[in-house]
């Protein structure tokens, strides 16, 4: 246990000079990420541990972990859900806490008039490879009483990296020198040794696991030696698999200290024409703001947007400045704008996708479901 003396808050100046960095800033895989904190943070590696350990045991810190690009290990989406207003609280339980395959979950808004606006619960979906979404979605409707729902799967993406502290005091339409360039969504197929590695990487840490020589433990829970686990993730890491080390605060909520780190999640909508949304996306995911930034196809029940992003912020107005700023910059690059919107976000909980196919058939066999059954045939085709 840490000391209780021992500052938590994410104004402490020490904090957030940590934070700053650990949120979104250790880019792939570090043998020693702590100590790659307190090197890009400038703050001592035992003043870090104790930190960050501090702040995870008091929930100022949410989760540590090594993030991945999903993206490139399993199938995923975007979903919007239509619920009767009676179940829309219910479903959003069921997707937070029975849906292992469902990461972010948030009830959303918009004007009334808009298209979608009854599409109020929002997920994102990740299906591990060789299964389908479509059935999964279909399962999921048929518990939570959803009357339709959407899939908007990342056809790119340009931006992916939460770091609230040092966005709290950006200026609308600070930018990058140049557009943000696509990633791709192709998957990469793993090993079986290769798997075990990667179940053990991304877990989360226990306070007492924030320490030095991180990755040993691990290596042994992987059942391989500490020098193969480092290959692996490296390699691993070199086939764009690894994402970030990253430290998570709360969105919404407040954290350990009753401070909210943000009171606003907007995700935008742009509809842009069709074969100019790599150059759309670049442009608005070069803007400092945004968290997230994809091409994603909203098809008809959204007025056929392609460009989506979300910015998260602590005061309504500010949001919707770095909206303007971002519509402006479209602007005056000659890139039309059909239509636009911005979903507010409510009630939100988030968690990392399980993306294992043994986790997938043990869940299926857990809901009395036979897993071939779940199988995407197409991808067998």
């Amino acid at each position: 246990m840490t000391s209780t003396t021992v500052p938590v808050g994410i104004d402490d100046p020490i904090n957030s000079a940590i934070l700053t960095i650990s949120e979104d800033r250790i880019q792939g895989y570090h043998r020693e990420p702590f100590e790659e904190i307190a090197r890009q943070s400038g703050v001592p590696l035992e003043t870090v541990i104790t930190r960050i350990q501090a702040m995870l045991e008091s929930g100022t810190i949410r989760r540590t972990r090594q993030t991945l690009m999903s993206t490139n290990l399993a199938r995923g989406s975007l979903v919007a859900w239509q619920v009767p207003e009676e179940r829309l609280h219910d479903a959003f339980d069921y997707m937070f806490q029975q849906d292992p395959f469902s990461g972010h979950v948030v009830i959303r808004t918009a004007d009334a008039a808009t298209q979608g606006a009854s599409y109020r619960l929002w997920t994102t979906l990740k299906v591990p490879q060789g299964y389908s979404m479509e059935k999964h979605c279909q399962y999921l409707a048929s518990q939570t009483g959803a009357a339709a729902f959407r899939l908007m799967p990342a056809k790119c993406l340009f931006v992916l990296g939460v770091g609230h502290t040092r966005r709290r005091n950006m200026e609308p339409g600070s930018k990058a020198d140049q557009p943000a360039q696509p990633t791709n969504t192709d998957l990469v197929e793993l090993t079986e040794e290769e798997w075990r590695v990667l179940v053990a990487l991304k877990r989360e840490f226990e306070v007492d696991e924030v320490r030095p020589d991180a990755w040993r433990p691990r290596a042994d829970e992987a059942g391989v030696p500490l020098e193969t686990f480092h290959r692996i993730a490296e390699s691993l890491n070199e086939r764009g698999v690894v994402g970030r080390f990253s430290t998570f605060l709360e969105h919404v909520k407040p954290t350990g200290d009753g401070q909210r780190v943000t009171r606003y999640n907007a995700l935008f909508h742009w509809a842009v024409p069709a074969g100019r949304e790599l150059e759309a996306g670049g442009e608005v995911g070069r803007h400092h703001i945004m968290t997230h930034a994809y091409w994603r196809e909203g098809g008809p029940e959204f007025r056929n947007v392609n460009i989506m992003g979300v910015v998260h912020g602590t005061e309504k107005d500010r949001v919707l400045e770095h909206k303007a700023a971002i519509d402006a910059h479209l602007e005056a690059c000659g890139i039309p704008v059909s239509y636009t919107n911005v979903f507010w976000g409510g009630r939100s909980e988030i968690k990392p996708s399980e993306i294992a196919p043994v986790a997938y058939r043990e869940w299926c066999i857990a809901n009395n479901l036979d897993p071939e059954s779940m199988r995407d045939e197409s991808a067998q085709a």
